[in-house]
């Protein structure tokens, strides 16, 4: 018996590793040869693909048609899944990959009909942006069908590769757009239903300015000198908790100096955009040379794998960085019974057969019915001029001023823009589509308010060339001036507390290098959370046996989102937990809906310290005697679900609520999220948490800085890039990981390709 227990034994092993093997050898059919020779027929003259140590893609080709194709043969090679689920998450076309489990993303996504808008304004391109398409998808093609075997993704799911297509570029860009802009028009919808069940006194409360504001002309709004509103009884009865989701600061800082504040003479920048993190991270490192007019070119930075432009980058004479700009690009107009309506119908393409998909349509846009009323939403991501290829006029800027006329064509979710020079100039302006409507609105107007400016692409944008104080800088908070605010409105601007810091950095020093960049973006110091520590002290000590370890903590806490600090942790989630209790009554009322106070979460923070100084009785819930033993009941509540979340029971040390545990860094792969045994062979490391989101260290466990970038135009053997994972999307390739610890360690790695390992050359077949 044990003899046939042992051979079982043994048996099962070897079948082990007969599937290890055989899964191993089917990854390793789909690995692209990354040296050798080919030639295609799309192309005028020869074109050369090196790789080095990190895989970063070096394009050598002849004109930038060739090398649009040269990158999209390495984009295709190296992330075709991730393009693919890109344009697919735009055209709401998910579902045929993995299911009926993605119909509600499609439906959510083919409210915007990005397919059709896609297909539109490709058709309305200049002839020589839509060759620059076709080139590069040509390129991805080609790599794609000389891979021997499909990518694992592919494999598991069972869906058929599909070609690229020039307009799938265009959808990439739209993605681009659900990412950056949606919580504008959310924005919208829950303010315009907190002022009808409300009231204008509690719409004008929510939404008051705060301290925290960094316009760079130093304008501010006028204080809120209203008394708090009422709640009526009726909204604080019966509630169910429930946590508001905290809107993740997506967009970025950036950061620039002039050439009057560096050693050098040459304008300084400094971009991190702050994404979701995950695997493959986002961006694609790329060199790009080629010849332009009699102008021999070099182009470092970072592409977004679909298109093929360099997002964030430098030519030698200027660099480029961006954040979201959060003007206020959506409207929604509550229709008439004379408003005509229709309707469209669309099949969902499931792995097997289709679901019918029916969207309301209007002269305004798609429909939404909420509370009983049709409401249509106008956006910029619908008018034709949304998205182009102007962004790559970049590429051949020699002058900061000539930056400056490019940002007004660019069809791209608009970004401010911060661009140096070598000769020491800086600026901000924002770049990418801005509609000619000229009274934004922050809540839904009627139809007739609707203006045929929607149509227009806005050229008329401020700008800041070469400030006195030699200093720049953007953090999602509000850039523009009080004055330019009524005519671009709020789009869901961040708070400012992390502009604010940054900004305060910058004025410490008289000079700065590219470390010194560096440690501003690493900055994790806890300066917004200072006074919610005071708080938290206060309410705590006034039980201090019971409280004396929570109390030893908050004692110890750095002042900083440091991994070691319980304290900061403590804190940290107390602020996020008072303000769910304390706006409860209205997040009840909105939940109804199908809506959230998320979206104006970051607003909040004015209205919570006025209240918890004037406890107003309206506002109590009837499941608290008193506010102050809500705000003790709230920490103990919080305490307790964190403990438990963590894997600490309410006895056990606090210490297992240190940040880096709490706060970890997590890049995971989409599937491993669905099949969690493939982490180990997916995923990147775990990582301990480092930073938050109210300072310039921005991290959160899968969200934070895709890329951390500091150059001087005309020195970019000094500049860094660094960004958290490789450059490869398959997990047998060298390149997989080649970055990621650099990343974690806060390491200088070079914007510049290193010695050249792999070599592609591919000739013209004519």
């Amino acid at each position: 018996m044990l003899k046939k227990l042992k051979i079982s034994i043994l048996g099962l092993g070897i079948l082990g590793l007969f599937l290890t093997a055989l899964v191993y050898g089917l990854l390793s059919l789909s690995l692209p040869s990354l040296s050798g020779k080919t030639s295609s027929k799309g192309i005028n003259s020869k074109v050369s693909i090196e790789r080095d140590k990190l895989g970063i893609a070096i394009i050598n080709a002849d004109n930038r048609q060739d090398a649009a194709y040269g990158l999209g043969y390495a984009h295709g090679q190296d992330r075709f899944f991730q393009m693919d689920l890109l344009r697919r998450n735009a055209a709401g076309e998910l579902s045929e990959l993995f299911g009926k489990a993605a119909i509600p993303v499609d439906k959510k996504h083919r409210f915007h009909q990005f397919r059709k808008r896609a297909e539109k304004a490709f058709s309305l391109m200049p002839e020589k942006n839509k060759k620059l398409l076709k080139s590069y998808a040509l390129g991805v093609n080609e790599a794609v069908a000389q891979i021997q075997y499909p990518s694992f993704e592919y494999m598991l799911s069972g869906a058929k590769v599909k070609p690229w297509l020039p307009v799938d570029s265009l959808l990439v860009i739209y993605t681009m757009y659900l990412d950056l802009q949606t919580n504008t028009f959310k924005r919208d919808l829950t303010l315009t239903q907190v002022e009808k069940e409300f009231g204008t006194d509690m719409l004008a409360f929510i939404t008051q300015p705060s301290e925290y504001q960094v316009a760079l002309d130093g304008s501010k709004l006028p204080e809120y000198t209203l008394s708090i509103p009422d709640i009526p009884k009726q909204k604080t009865i019966n509630m169910s908790y429930h946590k508001i989701t905290e809107p993740l600061d997506i967009g970025s800082n950036n950061w620039a100096v002039t050439g009057a504040l560096t050693k050098t003479g040459h304008g300084m920048l400094s971009d991190d955009m702050h994404l979701s993190l995950r695997v493959p991270v986002i961006w694609y490192r790329a060199q790009l040379n080629y010849n332009e007019n009699n102008d021999n070119r070099q182009i470092n930075g970072v592409s977004l794998p679909g298109t093929p432009a360099i997002v964030v980058g430098t030519n030698s004479h200027i660099a480029w960085g961006f954040t979201n700009g959060y003007l206020d690009t959506a409207d929604w107009y509550k229709l008439s019974e004379q408003d005509e309506t229709y309707f469209i119908t669309q099949d969902i393409k499931l792995p097997q057969g289709s679901e019918p998909y029916i969207l309301e349509m209007s002269d305004y846009g798609p429909v939404k019915i909420l509370d009983g009323e049709k409401y249509a939403l106008t956006w910029v991501a619908h008018q034709e001029y949304a998205v182009d290829m102007e962004l790559m006029n970049l590429e051949g800027a020699k002058t900061v001023k000539q930056a400056l006329d490019i940002a007004t064509t660019i069809g791209i979710p608009v970004q401010n823009m911060l661009v140096v020079d070598r000769h020491g100039d800086a600026a901000w302006k924002p770049a990418g589509a801005v509609p000619g409507r000229l009274k934004p609105m922050q809540t839904a107007g009627m139809s007739e308010q609707y203006s045929a400016s929607w149509s227009i692409d806005e050229i008329q944008l401020p700008q800041v060339l070469n400030p006195e104080n030699n200093r720049l800088w953007t953090a999602n908070a509000r850039v523009i001036s009080t004055e330019q605010l009524k005519r671009f409105g709020n789009g869901a601007y961040a708070m400012g507390a992390r502009a604010q810091q940054i900004k305060m950095r910058l004025f410490e020093k008289s000079q700065f290098s590219e470390s010194d960049f560096y440690k501003i973006q690493l900055d994790n110091q806890a300066l917004f959370l200072k006074s919610w520590h005071k708080l938290l002290t206060k309410v705590l000590s006034a039980e201090p046996t019971k409280y004396k370890e929570d109390l030893k903590l908050l004692s110890q806490w750095g002042e900083c989102a440091c991994s070691d600090s319980a304290g900061y942790t403590l804190v940290r989630h107390y602020r996020a937990a008072l303000i769910d209790e304390i706006f409860a009554p209205i997040e009840n009322a909105l939940i109804k809906h199908d809506l959230s106070l998320a979206p104006v979460k970051r607003d909040l923070e004015p209205g919570v310290w006025q209240l918890i100084s004037q406890f107003p009785d309206s506002w109590l819930t009837e499941k608290h005697a008193s506010w102050p033993q809500m705000m003790i009941n709230t920490y103990q509540d919080m305490r307790k679900n964190l403990l438990n979340e963590y894997g600490a029971n309410e006895r056990d040390s606090l210490h297992a609520l240190a940040w880096g545990k709490v706060n970890a860094l997590k890049l995971q792969h989409p599937f491993s999220k669905q099949m969690p045994f493939l982490s180990s062979l997916l995923d990147m490391p775990t990582a301990s948490g480092f930073g938050d989101s109210f300072m310039p260290a921005v991290q959160k466990s899968g969200f934070g800085a895709s890329q951390r970038f500091f150059v001087q135009p005309g020195l970019e053997e000094n500049a860094i890039l660094t960004i958290p994972g490789g450059q490869s999307g398959h997990p047998l390739s060298p390149f997989y990981r080649a970055g990621f610890d650099d990343y974690i360690k806060e390491l200088n790695t070079p914007l510049l390709p290193g010695e050249v390992i792999h070599r592609i050359e591919i000739s013209p077949n004519q």
